[in-house]
């Protein structure tokens, strides 16, 4: 079965190799048929602590590395600071 790929923003790296990724989805809400935003928050593996708050990154699914963490991170891209 192949590896689910997300892509979010990272919201917290506070923790030691763990970043917490929000994921933002858009659907057509059934009733309404107003298109509505829902987002969740998933534990990522980040081995070198390379991700800080505000980067695009790209996870996948992988083995249980804890038990909240089940998904690593693969790639994104860094935000510029001034």
């Amino acid at each position: 079965m192949p590896k689910r790929i997300l892509q979010g923003v990272v919201v917290s790296d506070k923790m030691d190799k763990t970043v917490v990724v929000s994921v933002e989805r858009r659907f057509k809400h059934p009733l309404l048929g107003k298109i509505v935003r829902r987002s969740k928050k998933f534990h990522a593996h980040d081995e070198e602590n390379e991700w800080k708050s505000g980067d695009r990154v790209r996870i996948e699914e992988c083995r249980p590395l804890s038990k909240s963490k089940t998904w690593r991170v693969v790639g994104g891209e860094h935000v510029q600071t001034l």
